[in-house]
């Protein structure tokens, strides 16, 4: 059964059969190396995912009665491709954003006199901001497109991340890190749809870790150049950095498309109410809080663990910034191999299956790496944490996707994950006020307990949607 009935069936319908392969370029095989994974269908219609563009839709169209795909195939103008470079360029941009924020924090506390708590709230709020961008261009993506909407989202977080380098105190960066966190949340909701929608459903899984990875591509820079940069060209310079992006946005709307699915949306003239999609009827609603659920005990463990690690090693084990960022740099290297992995697992696994197993070894190597005290267990340890703490972002998109119809798609992504978001945000808080009571060690041990909540909503509110096609 549908986790959700989502008013008039798509018209396109393929046969099943081998997938496939359209992409003659090298880079493009690579990216596009196919998964051998089916899963179960909607019982009330067995029709084709997201269409790779508009020329490829209306071909397997016409000729969807002959043809023995199961699939729809990455479109041969590499256009599946440019929505994945797209997103995954968006994500880049807010991962470094929040990274060198969290190295920034002493820097900025001290020049600005800030307190601790001041500090930590500038995380807090941007997370804050971020929640209310999802919902507000989550929406909009739902009615007005997902390339326009990320265009946006991209120009907002690049011009507020640029005007705090001007910031003369406390109050107007707060100001320009909320807003920033507003374009920050929208990013990730639209780049993932617009992934899911790009690419057939036995790649979708392993296309949207690709844009977790981008994530990662991001806070590796900002671990390895922040140390570097950082006494150059001092804050504020790191900040001014944060215009680059604008650049992407000219990119996003010159080579990028709307997905084909969504303009057959719009030729329906669908416009339904996203947000009641959500909770659409039973099954639905606990597949909602089961990934809202998912989305905030991955942004508080994330969240919790990479602002803090850097301050950790330095005071418990006396490493300087560049080799904090070093070990710092490890763990993240881990976590970007458990995106990849967690993509090519869920394709060929399913995704509860992959989810638990990640969610077991997230319970287990935080609590393993809190008692780890050597340079090489320390650095081993934490790429190993990484791998599952983080690796879990690579399976959202596809999930998420996957419950929800293209009327909600978007919004499903930036509500739920921006919800996580949220809590994610007082993981900090929460961390450093266990750090002062106890230490650092503790905080991360007890840290590893929040992972317990995912397998239960892993296991009792989410379906398996391996293999089902969009609606």
């Amino acid at each position: 059964m549908a986790v959700i009935t989502a008013g008039a069936k798509p018209a396109l319908r393929t046969m099943p059969g081998p997938a496939v392969e359209s992409a003659p370029e090298l880079a493009r095989r690579i990216l596009v190396s196919l998964v051998s994974s089916r899963g179960r269908l909607y019982t009330h219609a067995n029709f084709s995912g997201a269409a790779a563009c508009p020329l490829t839709y209306g071909m397997l169209s016409m000729t969807a009665a002959s043809s023995a795909s199961d699939i729809r195939a990455p479109a041969k103008n590499g256009y599946a491709g440019r929505a994945l470079l797209a997103s995954a360029l968006g994500y880049a941009m807010d991962g470094f954003d929040l990274l060198i924020l969290g190295f920034m924090l002493p820097v900025i506390a001290a020049d600005l006199h800030l307190t601790s708590t001041q500090a930590g709230s500038l995380v807090t709020w941007t997370l804050i901001g971020a929640v209310a961008g999802g919902l507000i261009f989550g929406v909009l993506s739902d009615y007005f497109g997902r390339v326009r909407m990320l265009t946006w989202t991209i120009l907002l977080f690049a011009a507020f991340t640029g005007l705090c380098a001007l910031a003369q105190g406390y109050t107007d960066l707060l100001v320009y890190r909320t807003i920033a966190g507003i374009g920050l949340g929208g990013e990730f909701g639209i780049g993932m749809a617009l992934v899911a929608e790009a690419w057939p459903a036995s790649q979708r899984a392993r296309a949207s870790s690709y844009v977790g990875l981008g994530w990662q591509a991001g806070v590796l820079a900002a671990a390895l150049l922040t140390p570097l940069l950082l006494p150059v060209i001092g804050w504020r310079g790191m900040f001014a950095l944060g215009l680059l992006p604008a650049a992407v946005s000219f990119f996003v709307r010159r080579r990028v498309e709307e997905p084909a699915l969504f303009n057959e949306r719009v030729a329906r003239g669908m416009r339904k109410l996203p947000f009641k999609l959500l909770v659409v009827d039973g099954r639905t609603t606990r597949a909602s809080i089961g990934v809202a659920i998912l989305c905030s005990v991955q942004n508080f463990g994330y969240y919790g663990l990479m602002i803090w690690l850097p301050s950790y090693l330095s005071q418990t084990f006396g490493y300087s910034l560049t080799k904090s960022g070093i070990w710092t740099a490890a763990t993240i290297l881990g976590m970007a191999s458990g995106i990849w992995l967690f993509g090519v697992a869920a394709d060929r696994f399913g995704r509860k299956p992959t989810f638990l197993f990640y969610q077991a070894g997230a319970v287990v190597m935080v609590f393993v790496y809190a008692h780890l005290s050597t340079p090489m267990a320390l650095l081993i340890g934490g790429a190993a944490m990484g791998v599952f703490v983080n690796g879990m972002i690579g399976g959202y998109g596809a999930l998420i996707s996957e419950l929800y119809p293209t009327d909600a798609r978007a919004t499903a992504q930036n509500v739920l994950f921006n919800v996580g978001r949220a809590v994610g945000g007082f993981g900090p808080v929460v961390v450093g006020a266990l750090a002062a009571r106890y230490s650092f060690g503790a905080a991360l041990a007890l840290l590893a307990s929040i992972y317990l909540l995912d397998i239960f909503a892993t296991l009792f509110l989410i379906p398996e949607r391996r293999g089902a096609e969009l609606e």
